[in-house]
């Protein structure tokens, strides 16, 4: 599963840490999920759509790799 999670944090000029802390998780989960070694839970994919103020469907696509995420 794709995300727009890197470019969200890169927004706000948050590290992984600091979103990490955010979503009291530790900072390589962050970095597991934005690589796509990893798909969060629902209540962390909630967690995160409340956080960005986005839904959830726009912060992670199922999708075909190669393929563009818009914000």
């Amino acid at each position: 599963m794709r995300n727009l999670l890197k470019v969200l944090r890169a927004e706000r000029d948050w590290s992984q840490a600091d979103l990490a802390q955010r979503l009291e998780v530790s900072r390589q989960s962050v970095n597991a999920i934005e690589t796509g070694k990893f798909d969060p839970s629902l209540p962390l994919a909630f967690k995160l759509a409340r956080l960005f103020g986005r839904p959830i469907e726009e912060i992670f696509v199922d999708g075909e790799p190669g393929g563009t995420v818009g914000l």
